[in-house]
């Protein structure tokens, strides 16, 4: 079915085809012209990268025990992960997939293109743009991507918390995979890897993610009413944003800007609130709020209606049992747990990412995973509850005033009407 259009989009139409309008030559000449080595061509290798391991947040190597965590090394197609030098030695047969970066619970692994806040950013920026998004791999696609395709060495790359806050707000994101890609990768773990990811992130959003498999239905079409409105918003505005009246596509790419630096705030807001919130942290060491963890917790405040399908679990420690060495609180890759002077285990649940190490080191077993209600984890925004305040109290005094002037407009109708009256007497 067409789509419908007024004057507004064939202005829009006009703007963006400006330059060509005004240079109908120029593509030509630029292709004719261009160095051969700055004209970007597909390169699958571009979208790969081989992850920095850090030790200091390992399970394994802080716990002293290789088996501690062994999620990395299981999900490595090549097996390319060795820790038994109590380090992280990565083999030159790593094939930079990104899986261990998925799977790492204390985000250990890291590579500069696919940390979950990047990829959570690039999955947005196409979602918001376009119609449809796509989070595909470089054996599915095998050409330059559009501006709607986010392109990955391996789709099982992205963990489940990024999928949960995609889900939860973008509903037009799909993966695309042709049949028989998977079957024929030498990642021959990824496909669990992105089934188990996906899976458990549908489960806590209860939405589906949608599957494409064949190129030819792909839709590259830009976001209609998103370039609209941000079309005519950048109409009232001055100064640099005078170039987005010429160039909508720029304005665009200021509103996703926008949008992201507000997820960014959100997250900045969450941080503080728990920092306030929670116990002071030892001197010895700063709690750390995974990447993934951010994720999760934001995407909580937004919907916490969802916190019912979260079945979260933190330590709780046997009192009988333990002989307060302190072990527990040394080995926790992100600083969430500690043991008082008296001898009193605390965990703050926020940070607690329930990799176990805790458990694992403690010699006396007197730690043990127990259950408690994901409504805890809903950290109010008190920047946003703040703002909201002043926004009620502005519109209250707004209705006050009007509520004033229709008053006195009133009394003003009533004394012109009784001279008006007093007018017809004399008469």
């Amino acid at each position: 079915m067409a789509e419908n259009r007024d004057l507004l989009d064939e202005f829009i139409d006009i703007k963006n085809d400006w330059q060509a309008l005004s240079n109908p030559v120029s593509d030509v000449a630029n292709a004719l012209s261009a160095n051969p080595e700055e004209v970007k061509t597909w390169n699958p290798a571009d979208y790969k990268e081989r992850p920095r391991a850090s030790a200091n947040s390992c399970v394994s190597c802080k716990s002293g025990n290789e088996n501690a965590c062994t999620l990395c090394r299981d999900v490595c197609p090549v097996k390319a992960i060795d820790m038994s030098e109590g380090g992280i030695e990565i083999a030159d047969t790593c094939r930079k997939c990104g899986l261990c970066s998925a799977a790492c619970p204390s985000e250990s692994f890291t590579a500069f293109q696919i940390t979950p806040r990047k990829l959570y950013d690039r999955i947005v920026r196409a979602a918001t743009a376009f119609e449809h998004a796509y989070v595909t791999c470089t054996r599915s696609l095998g050409r330059m991507p559009e501006g709607n395709e986010v392109v990955l060495p391996c789709v099982g790359c992205v963990p489940t918390e990024v999928w949960y806050a995609i889900l939860a707000d973008y509903p037009n994101v799909s993966v695309y995979l042709p049949l028989g890609i998977c079957d024929r990768c030498r990642n021959t773990t990824g496909e669990d890897a992105l089934a188990e990811h996906i899976g458990a992130a549908e489960e806590l959003a209860a939405k589906g993610m949608g599957v494409e498999v064949d190129e030819r239905a792909l839709d590259h079409t830009k976001n209609h009413d998103f370039e609209r409105k941000d079309f005519i918003n950048s109409l009232g505005k001055q100064g640099m944003n005078a170039l987005s009246a010429v160039n909508p596509a720029v304005a665009v790419a200021r509103s996703i800007t926008k949008k992201l630096d507000e997820n960014t705030r959100r997250i900045n807001a969450l941080t503080r609130s728990l920092e306030g919130a929670a116990a002071p942290a030892p001197a010895r060491a700063r709690r750390v709020l995974t990447q993934r963890r951010q994720l999760l917790l934001t995407t909580l405040q937004r919907h916490p209606k969802y916190a019912v399908r979260l079945h979260p679990q933190r330590p709780v420690c046997d009192s009988e049992k333990c002989t307060m060495c302190g072990e527990c609180a040394n080995v926790c890759p992100v600083h969430a747990c500690e043991l008082s002077d008296n001898g009193i285990f605390k965990v703050e649940a926020a940070y607690c990412n329930e990799c176990g190490a805790c458990l694992a080191a403690c010699g006396e077993h007197a730690l043990a995973f127990e259950p408690y209600n994901a409504s805890e984890l809903v950290v109010p925004d008190k920047e946003e509850i703040e703002r909201k305040k002043r926004q009620a109290e502005q519109k209250a005094e707004v209705e006050k005033l009007k509520k004033q002037g229709m008053e006195q407009l009133k009394r003003g109708l009533d004394f012109l009407d009784s001279l008006n009256l007093g007018g017809d007497d004399e008469d």
